[in-house]
């Protein structure tokens, strides 16, 4: 074991250079992939929501194919992150829940989306 590197400065180095040029090398300053939107449910709701102006949380439960209670806790997520407004409104008697991507988030999904298609680029060698 080389002596004074640390392990992540260890596993960089023994990082293939290709992904060393997607990730950021070997400088300190490499691109983490957000894992708040990389996983499946909170990346589909986060997408619905860049094309939509608001969704209704029925509309993207269908939408997503979605459970209530996993989309309320996928939902409640990205709303403590910032990345999705959530309005409760009456509906005449009836509750709605109004959900909406906000400036942050639209900012973190292209961040996200920017190093999957580098990752892309990357591995189709291009």
């Amino acid at each position: 074991m080389a002596r004074g590197r640390s392990a992540a400065q260890r596993r960089e180095a023994d990082e293939p250079r290709a992904l060393q040029s997607v990730t950021g090398g070997q400088d300190g300053n490499a691109l983490e992939l957000d894992r708040l939107i990389h996983e499946r449910l909170r990346l589909a709701l986060v997408s619905a929501l860049a094309v939509n102006e608001s969704l209704s949380f029925n509309e993207l439960k269908e939408l997503l194919g979605a459970t209530d209670g996993n989309l309320s806790v996928h939902a409640r997520k990205l709303e403590e992150a910032g990345y999705i407004a959530v309005r409760k409104r009456f509906d005449g008697r009836m509750p709605r829940t109004e959900f909406e991507l906000t400036r942050q988030g639209r900012e973190a999904l292209g961040r996200y989306l920017d190093h999957m298609e580098a990752l892309i680029r990357t591995a189709r060698g291009e």
